[in-house]
């Protein structure tokens, strides 16, 4: 007998890297809930991450407007339903008047820091055991992404841009980060380059794509939707980029990570997994703030972050990550 549906609301993040971060906990649910039937409530620019989720209900885009409107439209969306549970990651009070068995709600931190996956696990009370970043991909997807990256040498990945100009590294390292790295003589010769962005980035990344020849590059910047980049990813042996969502699509999708950091706290915002490394320049977080309070000047804060170490860390990290050898085949009698 089929178990007796139990139906989530989970209203997650609108920024795509704080949803991904958020992902694991909707994952966990539908693994270990009999009956879990998600109806999700997601900014716009999130909400494709979650097209594929099983026993997924409804996806609400849930877009700020004017004053606390939104919240009512909310409200009036999902009050006719008797919940099972109600996650709120934005810790409004309105979910409060939601018929519901039980309701998680986001308290604000007032301690120290702590990366948002934590934050995400505490929630339901799983900061020891904290479910990581997990998006479901449909076969069909993943088999359309595998069509279009066909077959070849290893992938590197990059997204150089980043939702803030103070965030983004300087796009002529990572073209020589890239050119270093699939060079006849680097850890990753015979690779391809893919980039990836959001439609906005296409011009931005011209140079990248021009730095490496065309037979060893393919620019995905703008062509595909969210979850198909995360498909992608999968398919990568390497990604670098700035703190961004891309860079969390790509520690999710277990890809080994590299994210640059300057003018934003990784304490929150590293990639998440054993495979995910942070690289900044010589500055803390919290000196560019002192000469960038708001963190909103439109500054180079990337600049002191030169190409050597990040050179080092994706080779360091290549060689940690390496598949093991396939056993040697004895000879047939």
């Amino acid at each position: 007998m089929a178990p007796k549906p139990f139906p989530i609301l989970f209203i997650g993040p609108g920024r795509i890297g704080d949803a991904v971060l958020t992902s694991g906990l909707i994952a966990k649910l539908a693994r270990e809930v009999p009956g879990a039937r998600f109806t999700i409530a997601v900014g716009p620019a999130a909400a494709p991450l979650f097209a594929d989720t099983p026993n997924l209900d409804a996806l609400i885009l849930f877009e700020k407007q004017k004053g606390s409107g939104h919240w009512f439209k909310l409200w009036n969306q999902v009050r006719g339903t008797a919940w099972g549970l109600v996650i709120d990651t934005r810790g409004s009070a309105i979910t409060g008047f939601l018929r519901r068995q039980r309701r998680a709600v986001h308290k604000r931190n007032l301690g120290e820091p702590v990366h948002k996956v934590l934050e995400a696990a505490r929630l339901l009370g799983l900061e020891d055991d904290p479910p990581a970043p997990y998006l479901y991909v449909s076969d069909e997807r993943q088999a359309e992404v595998d069509a279009l990256l066909g077959e070849g040498g290893p992938i590197l990945a990059m997204g150089p841009a980043a939702n803030w100009f103070g965030k983004t590294w300087p796009i002529d390292r990572f073209s020589s980060t890239a050119n270093r790295l699939l060079a006849d003589d680097g850890p990753m010769a015979g690779g391809r380059l893919v980039i990836f962005g959001g439609p906005e980035d296409i011009r931005y990344v011209d140079d990248l794509r021009r730095s490496v020849p065309k037979a060893h590059c393919l620019d995905l910047t703008g062509k595909l939707d969210l979850l198909s980049v995360h498909a992608a990813l999968k398919r990568a042996r390497l990604f670098i980029g700035n703190d961004s969502g891309l860079m969390h699509l790509a520690a999710a999708a277990g890809c080994p990570t590299i994210g640059l950091f300057g003018p934003s706290d990784d304490r929150l915002y590293a990639p998440w997994g054993p495979h995910g490394r942070v690289v900044r320049g010589p500055r803390a977080f919290e000196q560019f703030k002192e000469v960038d309070p708001g963190l909103n000047q439109t500054i180079g804060h990337m600049m002191d972050l030169k190409v050597e170490p990040v050179l080092e860390a994706a080779i360091e990290l290549l060689r940690e990550t390496e598949p093991p050898l396939a056993p040697a085949q004895s000879p047939s009698s």
